[in-house]
């Protein structure tokens, strides 16, 4: 069974930095992304990557960095200088040809 799992999330402080991480199981994705959802906000993309190919929404890049470890199949999101808008809950996406799978989610609150 395909299961997504996030982890990493938690409360920084202003400037600061988090790692979130994507274990998958039941499944090999050849995509992969990051979503993030605000309170009363539409869910958005934040980053997908492609074998080496990345691209990120305008709001992080430069700031945030999306990467896997296909021995681990897991992937990750280093987020650097977090903004308080950057607060919402992270989600991990696999896309395939049938159906999107999705975590349940971790909480990022970037707050002082």
């Amino acid at each position: 069974q395909v299961q997504l799992v996030e982890s990493g999330g938690g409360l920084v402080q202003p400037g600061g930095s988090l790692r979130l991480s994507c274990a998958a199981s039941g499944g090999i994705f050849l995509v992969m992304g990051w979503y993030r959802q605000a309170p009363g906000k539409q869910r958005e993309l934040v980053a997908r990557i492609s074998g080496g190919r990345t691209n990120y929404a305008d709001s992080v890049k430069g700031r945030f960095t999306i990467s896997r470890d296909n021995a681990k199949n897991t992937m990750y999101l280093q987020m650097n200088s977090l903004k308080p808008d950057d607060t919402a809950v992270y989600y991990c996406n696999a896309p395939t040809t049938d159906r999107d799978y999705w975590g349940q989610g971790t909480q990022v609150t970037v707050s002082s």
